[in-house]
């Protein structure tokens, strides 16, 4: 599996973003897919997760009420819509592909994801 995020950009404190994530392989539609992020200086951290067939959905407190997660598994595509973005959601997106199959449940540990993209740079300036 293969996934190339796009769609980061500079934004205005309460602007919005939507990020992509093209994802490639026969089984990725069949996988939970989740967007991680790492700001300078921090670990990487938990944004939101989608089950396969997008039944199931986490968010992290942060993003809560302001980001949605939603996947077109026609398209083998992965979008965050970030909304009301703030100067602390500045960070690296990641998009990452689940380690298993048809998972009920998405998991919100980087360990429980198996493939990565490149990361696409969110800057939000105040």
């Amino acid at each position: 599996v293969q996934l190339v995020e796009s769609g980061g950009g500079l934004v205005q404190a309460g602007g919005s973003l939507r990020l992509s994530c093209a994802a490639s392989g026969r089984t990725s539609s069949s996988r939970e897919m989740g967007w991680f992020r790492q700001a300078p200086g921090k670990e990487r951290e938990f944004v939101a997760a989608i089950s396969w067939s997008g039944g199931s959905i986490y968010y992290a407190d942060s993003v809560k009420g302001r980001f949605t997660i939603s996947r077109d598994n026609a398209k083998n595509t992965v979008y965050l819509q970030m909304n009301s973005l703030k100067s602390e959601d500045t960070a690296v997106y990641y998009c990452a592909a689940g380690v298993g199959y048809y998972s009920g449940s998405p998991g919100r540990s980087q360990y429980e994801y198996a493939f990565w993209g490149q990361g696409t740079q969110v800057t939000v300036s105040s």
